[in-house]
């Protein structure tokens, strides 16, 4: 069945909807343990008191289809790492071309070479560029370079860096030695920042350019004059901004140069990959620190990755998702704003979403929920604790489709919000 999903939000209809995806949910939970610690990509303490869907059938262009048969307008795209859209055909021919040669052939691919020149030529300030799997392992060895250079122990970050054990979320099987030498700092706070870096032996700042909130006005070169002035390795973090919001990522965008930077997902269109990049003096201290994998040379992403990336370099692209995320952001606020939700469009257009601006967290949470589950029986597959992203797949009429379906939701959070008001 390949349908818009234009399902209820009432409970007794929802399970049938998502039979399949909650049989698998129970078969799965039997063996495999992280299914019972996040059961789905809604999960966690915003996640929907709704049934929703769990495993996919395939994924094609703009849409993810369920294995109950249900159609979603996908703007989680796995978390940003789809930016063409999914199943994109030059990228998944390149690969497949890829790995008819051997995906692991001992020796190192040609194709090693290519991306390397290839994010060296996008990237401002990049001379050398080397390669790993995931966004946690490229933060994760961006830190460690960095305190091989500079002889220091401490990190100052912010933004989400990944699960390893300098930058977990939960501190569960970590040892507080390891925790107590990283601390967060805050977003558009130059003050703060130079007083960490005055009293603290910090090997460096690693954070992303942004989430939902902008730099204000020179936030992001401050970072930068102050880690340079300390001696301080300023690590940007773009493995959600880079190949996305611009060719050369937020150093392109916003006017910055950080020491080394670290992009994964929509630089291989949701393949596995990551990169960083740096000057040659930083970049050729890889020598000394260990970071090796057998698979970090596996060239499927790296055949995805310059697939990619010579695509985004026709200048299709990019300038492409910026005009479908104007064109959403400005319909979100239309639907809050005729709706009377105190909620405001925010976010990057390549990277939109919400805002809530209730009087309690506890009606932001819920406004959020009731926003993405009415969505969602709409059709629309959105994430309540993450921004959003658009993709080149999508068309104006996708846009102007969500954009509908955001009126409709909004008018039922603020029912829905209004009755509890009355029901207390």
């Amino acid at each position: 069945m390949d349908r818009f999903n234009p399902i209820s939000t009432n409970e007794t209809v929802m399970p049938a909807l998502y039979q399949r995806s909650y049989e698998l949910k129970a078969q799965a939970a039997r063996t495999e343990p992280t299914i019972l610690a996040r059961p789905g990509i809604l999960g966690g303490h915003l996640a929907t008191a709704e049934k929703h869907p769990i495993f996919a059938e395939r994924a094609s262009g703009a849409f993810v289809y369920d294995v109950d048969g249900n159609k979603y307008l996908d703007f989680i795209l796995a978390f940003g790492s789809v930016v063409l859209g999914h199943c994109d055909p030059e990228v998944d021919e390149a690969v497949i071309r890829d790995i008819r040669r051997g995906i692991s052939p001992t020796l190192l691919a040609k194709t090693h070479i290519r991306l390397a020149e290839l994010v060296v030529e996008c990237i401002p300030g990049a001379e050398m560029a080397t390669f790993l799997r995931s966004g946690s392992d490229g933060t994760s060895a961006a830190v460690r370079l960095a305190r091989a250079i500079t002889g220091r122990r401490h990190v100052r970050r912010w933004g989400y860096q990944g699960w390893h054990d300098w930058c977990a979320p939960r501190a569960a099987g970590i040892p507080g030695e390891i925790r107590e030498l990283t601390a967060l700092i805050e977003y558009n706070n130059l003050p703060g920042l130079e007083t960490e870096l005055r009293n603290n032996d910090v090997a460096c700042v690693i954070m992303m350019p942004l989430e939902v909130d902008m730099p204000n006005g020179d936030y992001l070169t401050g970072v930068q004059d102050l880690c340079r002035h300390y001696g301080t390795v300023f690590i940007l973090d773009e493995v959600r901004s880079g190949f996305r919001i611009n060719l050369g990522g937020a150093q392109a965008h916003f006017g910055v140069r950080a020491d080394l930077a670290v992009f994964s997902k929509a630089m291989a269109n949701g393949y596995a990959v990551s990169a960083i990049a740096g000057k040659s003096q930083l970049m050729e201290q890889v020598r000394n620190i260990s970071m090796s994998s057998v698979f970090f040379r596996s060239s499927d992403g790296m055949a995805a990755a310059t697939a990619t990336i010579e695509r985004l370099q026709r200048n299709e692209v990019i300038p492409r998702l910026w005009q479908l995320g104007r064109r959403l952001l400005a319909g979100i606020q239309a639907a809050a704003t005729s709706s009377g939700v105190p909620a405001i469009a925010v976010g990057i257009p390549p990277m939109p979403h919400v805002r809530f601006q209730y009087d309690s967290q506890e009606q932001n949470i819920r406004g959020m929920q009731i926003l993405c589950q009415e969505m969602l029986s709409r059709g629309i597959l959105l994430h309540p604790d993450h921004h959003w992203f658009v993709c080149a797949a999508m068309t104006d009429a996708d846009i102007d489709k969500a954009v509908s379906d955001f009126h409709s939701s909004f008018r039922e959070v603020a029912l829905q919000s209004k009755a509890a008001v009355v029901g207390r």
